[in-house]
Order: C-alpha cells, then structure tokens, then sequence
C-alpha cells in the first residue's frame, strides 16, 4: 500500500516541478527580454544627453560648462537607474532574492 501512496506523492512532486521550471522559463524569458528593452531604453537616454551636455560645452565654452556638465550627470543617472532596473527585472525573471 505505501508503494502506492509513494508513487502517488512521486507523480504529485513531478507536477508541481514540471509546472515550476514552466513558469520559471516563462518568466526568465520574458525577464530577459525586458531587461534588454530597458537597458537599451537607459543607453540610449544616457547617450543623448552625453551628446547635448557636450555640445552645449562645445557652444558655450567656460560659460556654459556648469549647464552642459548637468545635463551630462544627469544623463549618467537616467542610464544607471535603467542599467539597474534592466537588471531587477532579470533577476526577478530569474527567481533569485536579493540575498543570492
């Protein structure tokens, strides 16, 4: 009789696994391609305004420095706050906790 009752508990595990590491390849793909879109996203944000910061300091020598160095920082921000968002998503995708 136990041997029963184990296979009915083997099949029962086997399930709910198959049913995990379905989900958790659903989730990890869909993570993924998140990320990618936000960390792209953050580039190309972080790119633009490195690219304006400069030209202002280019146009406005001395004077402008202070206004183009900003905006130039806060194209850094824009970037590591997607850079770290990309990989919140990919991690959660991932299953992992923050503590691993």
């Amino acid at each position: 009789m136990s041997g029963i009752l184990n296979s009915a508990e083997d099949k029962s595990k086997e399930a709910q696994s198959g049913i995990t590491g379905a989900g958790k390849n659903i989730t990890s793909t869909l993570g993924n391609t998140i990320s990618g879109v936000t960390n792209t996203a953050g580039g190309v944000v972080g790119a633009a305004t490195h690219g304006l910061g400069d030209t202002i300091n280019s146009v406005t020598g001395g004077a402008g420095k202070p206004v183009g160095d900003g905006i130039s920082n806060i194209g850094s921000g824009l970037e590591n706050a997607g850079k770290s968002a990309g990989q919140g998503v990919k991690d959660a995708g991932e299953w992992k906790s923050s503590s691993s």
